[in-house]
C-alpha cells in the first residue's frame, strides 16, 4: 500500500512538473532577436498539420507541443489559413492567438500621385507579395472584374499606400483604390464651389488630373485650377502640355516639340476646346480639392519662375512680360 501511495505521489509530482514546464514553455519567446520567419498555414489544416507546417518553414517549435497547446487552450479548431511571419519575442501562446485572429503577414504598395494607370498596373504586376491574377485582363475587363460602372480606368484609382496580406489578389488593391477614389470624389463634389464649368463629377476628376500633372507645388494647385476654370468659362483653349504628352503615349520621348503641339489628338488642348475626354493621371486629394474649390481669381495664364513656383497673370501682356522675365531672362 505504501508503495502504491508513493508511486501515485511520484506520478503527481511528475505530472505537476510536466505541467509547470509546459506552462513555462508556452510563455517563452520562440526565437530571440533576428529576422522575421515567414510561414504559411494551408487551408483545411488542423492544429497538428499547422504545427508541422510552421516547423517545416524553419520555426524552432515542436509540432506535438504546438498541437497540445492549441487543444489545451480550446483554439485548435479556430486557426486561420494564410501567410504569416513569426516576429522575434513571439511566444507559443502569442503564436496561437496570431493564428486565431488571422494576423497575416502584412505587405504594402504605394501608388504615387500623378502616375498614369499604366504605371499603376506595372507597379502592381511587379509586386512580389501579390497574387498576379489580372495580368491577362484588358483594362476594360479589369474594370468589370472590380464591379466598376466605368470602362476607362485612367484617373479612377486613389494614390495612397495600401496594406494587404501576403498573397492577396491584385483585384483587392484595384478595388480598394477605386472605392477610395470614388469616395473622395463624392465628398469633394458635395462641397464644390458654385458655378463650376463641369457637366459632372467625371469632368471634375479630369480637371483634377490636369492640375496634378501641372505642378508639384501643393500650395499652387488651387491657383492652377483657377486659371483653367477661368479659361473654360471664357471658352478659351486650356493649352496645357501634360494633356498633349498623354495623347502622345509611348511616342513621347521626354521632349515636347512644336509639331507635337500642332498635331491633333483627342488630348491636344492646343487644337481642341474644353477638357480632354478622360483624366490623364491619378490625382491626389489636394488636386481633387483644387479642381472643385479653385482659388477665386481672374488669372488666365501662368509661367514657371524657374524655382518651382509660378507667376500668374490676368492678361496676355502681363503674361508675355512674365515669360520674358522668367523664361527668356530679358
Amino acid at each position: 500500500m505504501a508503495f502504491i501511495t508513493k508511486t501515485i505521489a511520484l506520478g503527481v509530482l511528475v505530472a505537476a512538473a510536466a505541467a509547470g514546464g509546459f506552462a513555462w514553455w508556452s510563455k517563452q519567446p520562440i526565437v530571440g532577436e533576428g529576422d522575421n520567419i515567414p510561414f504559411t498555414i494551408n487551408k483545411g489544416s488542423g492544429a497538428h498539420a499547422a504545427g508541422q507546417q510552421i516547423a517545416e518553414a524553419g520555426v524552432p517549435i515542436q509540432p506535438l507541443l504546438f498541437n497540445l497547446l492549441a487543444r489545451f487552450t480550446g483554439k485548435s479548431g479556430n486557426l486561420k489559413a494564410g501567410s504569416y511571419e513569426l516576429k522575434p519575442g513571439t511566444t507559443p501562446l502569442r503564436l496561437i492567438d496570431q493564428l486565431v485572429r488571422g494576423e497575416f503577414a502584412q505587405e504594402s504598395l504605394t501608388i504615387i500621385e500623378g502616375w498614369t494607370f499604366r504605371q499603376m498596373r506595372q507597379a502592381i504586376a511587379a509586386h512580389k507579395g501579390l497574387k498576379h491574377d489580372t495580368l491577362g485582363l484588358s483594362d476594360n475587363e479589369l474594370m468589370e472584374k472590380i464591379g466598376s460602372t466605368y470602362k476607362q480606368p485612367e484617373g479612377l484609382f486613389f494614390p495612397d499606400t495600401y496594406l494587404f496580406a501576403k498573397g492577396a489578389s491584385e483585384l483587392q488593391i484595384y478595388r480598394q483604390a477605386h472605392t477610395a477614389l470614388l469616395e473622395h470624389l463624392d465628398a469633394a463634389w458635395a462641397q464644390r464651389a458654385p458655378d463650376l464649368p463641369y457637366k459632372d463629377k467625371y469632368q471634375a476628376l479630369t480637371m483634377a488630373s490636369i492640375v496634378e500633372k501641372e505642378t508639384g507645388q501643393k500650395s499652387e494647385r488651387a491657383m492652377i485650377a483657377s486659371v483653367f476654370v477661368n479659361r473654360l468659362k471664357l471658352g478659351m483653349m486650356l493649352q496645357t502640355d501634360p494633356t498633349v504628352i498623354y495623347g502622345l503615349g509611348e511616342k513621347f520621348d521626354g521632349n515636347i516639340r512644336k509639331k507635337d503641339l500642332e498635331t491633333d489628338t483627342p488630348y491636344n488642348t492646343y487644337t481642341r476646346n474644353g477638357l480632354p475626354p478622360t483624366p490623364i493621371a491619378l490625382p491626389g486629394l489636394q488636386s481633387l480639392g483644387a479642381a472643385l474649390a479653385p482659388a477665386k481669381s481672374e488669372a488666365l495664364y501662368f509661367v514657371s519662375r524657374g524655382n518651382g513656383t509660378s507667376q500668374f497673370s490676368d492678361n496676355l501682356p502681363d503674361h508675355n512680360r512674365a515669360v520674358n522675365q522668367y523664361q527668356r531672362k530679358q
